[in-house]
């Protein structure tokens, strides 16, 4: 698996970053989704720079323009319902790529820390011989993002496979290459610490889910 850390260099998309994790910041949940967008936006510029372009001509009212465009499809496919601001952000620039979502979760089936990781609703398109970015804020232990794949990566096989997250744990980014082929790609803006005791991200951002939309019962 190929890892791109993309907040290594100074850049805005550090200052987006620390208003997501600031706790007096956070409690604006239109601000919070905001940047989370702005964070897409800047991670699917980065990724395009690693997909494949086909030379074409184009007809300008004054001539003809020898460009280039993506030579593959992309379906972007985001994890419900945390992955809807970052899935925003990503199709803002890729405009023309159809669209999937997925639904996982943390099943803890004795009420305690233990959990298994449930994948029920799928809407997607075919992914064959497509991008398929797969789109998810936080990498915490990566079960969640392995489930997804698999579930959805039973029959069709895409051309490439990236993973975009906002935060991750070291822990998440080895199980992640522990379990996935060698034509992924894991795009993260910022690699934290460790998880704690509850496999929460620390020092994280908190419930990126809740603070977008609100907490859940």
């Amino acid at each position: 698996m190929h890892i791109h850390y993309i907040s290594e260099q100074n850049s805005i998309l550090n200052h987006f970053l620390t208003q997501l994790r600031d706790i007096h910041i956070q409690k604006d949940s239109m601000r919070f989704r905001k940047n989370i967008e702005r964070i897409g936006e800047i991670m699917a510029y980065e990724l395009s720079k690693t997909l494949d372009y086909k030379n074409i001509d184009v007809q300008t009212p004054l001539g003809i323009k020898h460009t280039t465009t993506i030579a593959e499809p992309v379906v972007l496919c985001s994890i419900l319902r945390a992955g809807l601001a970052l899935h925003q952000g990503f199709m803002n620039f890729f405009d023309d790529a159809e669209n999937g979502f997925v639904s996982a979760y943390r099943h803890h089936y004795n009420n305690d820390d233990a959990f298994d990781i449930l994948v029920e609703y799928q809407a997607a398109p075919s992914f064959e011989d497509k991008n398929l970015i797969l789109i998810d804020p936080m990498l915490a232990t990566g079960q969640s993002i392995v489930a997804v794949l698999q579930k959805l990566h039973l029959e069709q096989k895409p051309k490439e496979i990236h993973i975009a997250v906002v935060i991750a744990a070291p822990e998440g980014v080895a199980y992640l290459q522990e379990n996935l082929p060698e034509n992924c790609h894991l795009w993260v803006a910022a690699l934290d610490e460790k998880l704690n005791e509850k496999n929460y991200i620390v020092p994280g951002l908190g419930d990126a889910g809740d603070l977008a939309y609100g907490s859940k019962l």
